[in-house]
């Protein structure tokens, strides 16, 4: 009788990493003008104030340099409530996020507006900047709008030269991603036999390859890879790097070695740390074995089984 399949896995997942990078003369400005509680604008070839600024012009593509200052106090354009903030948000209680065309712009800023409720907050209702207390010259720097009575200011641009005492010139924006992974039904089974200390794949029924992990379809064939085979635990080096920057969080003195490896019966290589070796005598052709991990889920990293290097033929058609 054949056993009914694992139910799919499900498992949060988050990816992050910082993101850096330079700043132009404008985007420099701007942020920079935000520290110093100054919001800064560009003006396009045909006279239109771009709030945020832009160094290029949309229409035309023109280099844009003509900076302005603009009012703090502006008008709600467009407007959807967040119940619900999220990790890193301007504000941990529920707010609106709103478009808000500031005045003496052209186009509209995207904040977080601090109202009680969405009764509060309409289309066409007057709101001010409120700074943050501590500005390092980034968006953030604007704490959040607030509603703010007041007639609309009909003060015209005034031009900036856009200079200010040691000016922004990077920032660092942290990049994260949360999200629920599901591996789904073949990689389920896959990951269920790595907890047995076994590597099942998946051979097509075409072309006889055989999956590693399992994908549950041939993407050459485009057919059910539903034939499920061991492989391993042996493989062969086919290419490899050696890895001299240390990734943060991971306990693994660099220099390293990171490598494909095509086990015993696998028709592509999959990825492994090699261990038990210095990092200078890893080649191709190599032949290893899984160390699995300290609670048997799975392999660590694969060391020398001892054996004469592979053929250089065995292994070719999976670099």
């Amino acid at each position: 009788m054949t056993a009914p399949p694992p139910e799919a896995l499900r498992a949060p997942l988050v990816v992050e990493f910082p993101f850096t990078r330079s700043l132009g003369p404008v985007q420099s400005a701007f942020l920079t003008g935000l520290r110093e509680r100054t919001v800064l604008g560009v003006r396009t070839e045909a006279g239109e104030v771009l709030v945020p600024p832009v160094e290029y012009d949309p229409a035309t593509a023109a280099e844009l340099r003509e900076l302005v200052e603009v009012a703090t106090t502006g008008t709600v354009t467009t407007w959807a409530w967040n119940p619900e903030p999220r990790r890193g948000q301007p504000l941990a209680t529920p707010f609106a996020w709103v478009l808000v065309r500031l005045d003496g712009a052209d186009t509209a800023l995207l904040h977080a507006l601090d109202a009680p409720g969405p009764e509060a907050v309409r289309t066409g209702m007057r709101v001010r900047i409120r700074w943050a207390a501590e500005r390092s010259g980034a968006i953030t720097d604007i704490a959040c709008l607030e509603p703010y009575e007041s007639a609309q200011d009909e003060t015209r641009p005034a031009p900036h030269d856009g200079r200010f005492d040691e000016p922004v010139t990077g920032i660092v924006a942290p990049a994260r991603l949360d999200y629920t992974y599901s591996p789904g039904r073949a990689q389920t089974r896959y990951l269920h036999g790595l907890g047995e200390r076994r590597t099942i794949g998946e051979r097509c029924p075409s072309c006889a390859k055989v999956y590693v992990p399992p994908r549950g379809a041939c993407p050459t064939c485009g057919v059910a890879t539903t034939d499920r085979v061991e492989v391993g635990p042996r493989g062969t080096v086919t290419t490899f790097c050696i890895v001299n920057i240390k990734a943060k969080n991971l306990d693994i003195e660099v220099p390293y070695v990171y490598a494909h490896i095509a086990l015993d019966g696998a028709g592509l290589a999959l990825h492994g740390r090699i261990g038990g070796i210095p990092y200078d005598e890893v080649r191709m052709g190599l032949r290893v074995e899984p160390v699995w991990s300290e609670d048997g889920r799975f392999p660590d990293h694969f060391r020398p089984t001892g054996e004469p290097d592979a053929d250089y033929d065995t292994y070719k058609e999976l670099l």
